[in-house]
């Protein structure tokens, strides 16, 4: 289902009007809501954008200048957390590319991960990362899948004291490895975790959403449609009528909405490469939330669909 950003804005701002949501949650002037970072209490918008496989665009001019204005759009809307990886190909350069066409946004709260299996090879690899995105420091660095991740938190950890960096991370996908993830939260000072969580993969809910609330750490949620399976399946499928009452006017916004609901997740970060759908990713993070019963219902539609 698609619409303009002009509808998207009237009905996510007149949704808005009509809630009563906690302060933490409430949306002013169409702007996505913010939630707290834990270890320091900074907020951040709770829609960010992803760059797996969307912005792995080569050389390609074209295409290098639709990830750009996904990138405009994003911070017109009020985004600031992007994420990206070595992992995800020419992703980093268009990173780079993208904030150097729009001069250096303010906003930006800039995500990235160190992937090699070799702990000597972390620091070239985190500064080769930096020259990409052209920026003097990362904000949040994270050991992506956990490769080597003792002696790379160590280095962040180090980093973060020096100064070098104000976060630290680590993450996970597809549901793999939640042990260990558990294991390293509750014994490590870590700021960040990041994992899979959407309407369908609701394993985090039984662990390890409850342990980062407890132990204050922030939550970025990865593959929140099952990259892109979940809206290509509903494709055609006509939105229940109640979807209204939250202020969504697509599956995706429905979706999202069930994942920022929950009060442990800080950010999630769906990838596009359309700026129709980072705004309207934005938009879902405006406007009421599902209370429990309701994100029940939205689980069991999407399932029996």
């Amino acid at each position: 289902m698609r619409t303009t950003r002009r509808t998207f804005l009237q009905a996510s701002l007149a949704a808005a009007a009509a809630a009563h949501l906690p302060s933490s949650l409430r949306a002013q002037q169409g702007q996505p809501a913010r939630r707290p970072i834990p270890s320091t209490r900074e907020e951040i918008p709770i829609v960010g954008l992803g760059t797996w496989i969307t912005f792995n665009v080569g050389n390609d001019p074209v295409l290098r200048d639709e990830c750009a204005r996904v990138m405009s759009a994003f911070f017109e809307a009020g985004g600031r957390l992007i994420d990206s990886s070595p992992m995800y190909g020419s992703s980093q350069p268009m990173v780079g590319y993208g904030l150097e066409k729009l001069g250096r946004p303010q906003a930006l709260f800039s995500a990235e991960k160190v992937w090699t299996s070799s702990a000597a090879a972390g620091p070239a690899q985190i500064e080769q990362s930096r020259r990409f995105w052209g920026v003097p420091k990362f904000d949040l660095l994270q050991v992506h899948n956990l490769l080597a991740w003792k002696p790379h938190l160590q280095m962040l950890f180090q980093m973060k004291a020096a100064g070098t960096l104000r976060y630290v991370g680590i993450t996970t996908s597809e549901g793999r490895r939640h042990d260990l993830v558990e294991q390293i939260m509750r014994s490590e000072p870590i700021d960040f975790v990041q994992f899979s969580y959407n309407v369908v993969d609701r394993d985090a809910e039984a662990r390890l959403l409850p342990l980062a609330a407890e132990r204050g750490i922030a939550v970025i949620v990865n593959r929140p449609f099952r990259q892109g399976a979940l809206t290509q399946r509903l494709q055609g499928k006509p939105l229940p009528e109640w979807a209204a009452e939250l202020g969504a006017s697509s599956w995706a916004q429905l979706m999202l909405k069930f994942i920022l609901s929950h009060p442990a997740v800080t950010v999630a970060i769906p990838a596009t490469s359309r700026v129709d759908h980072v705004r309207e990713n934005l938009f879902a993070a405006a406007g009421p939330m599902p209370d429990t019963a309701m994100r029940q219902r939205i689980s069991a539609l999407v399932k029996a669909l």
